[in-house]
């Protein structure tokens, strides 16, 4: 029972049932994972810049942030698509090489210094 300030009447209040603490937490979505081709879909979608990222997240039920990142990650990587296939493998060998002539010095140096340290027993 309860007393009402506007009509000045107790009025008997209906009992609510008790919430547990697993109930009032709101549950949130799952994580989805999107393949490549939809992210590349969405992040060209982004790059044309016909709709803003508001509209392309309500098109594709996605995070505008997320489409941000694909954007991001799409336009940093681009140039690599049209990189000729022997580029990179030139980088590489270069590195390569010097990396060996390090070990070649290297092997060298020690060489010498067992041959110095053997005929100290000789």
């Amino acid at each position: 029972m309860c007393w009402t300030p506007k009509t000045g009447q107790v009025v008997k209040l209906k009992s609510q049932p008790v919430r547990t603490v697993f109930e009032r937490v709101v549950m949130t979505k799952k994580r989805r994972p999107h393949s490549s081709a939809f992210k590349a879909k969405v992040a060209l979608t982004a790059v044309r810049g016909l709709k803003t990222m508001s509209e392309l997240a309500s098109d594709f039920d996605v995070h505008p942030q997320m489409i941000a990142q694909w954007k991001k990650k799409l336009l940093s990587e681009a140039e690599e698509i049209f990189e000729r296939p022997g580029s990179k493998s030139k980088q590489n060998k270069e590195s390569n090489e010097a990396e060996l002539y390090q070990q070649i010095g290297k092997l060298q140096m020690e060489l010498e210094f067992l041959k110095k340290k053997s005929n100290l027993f000789d």
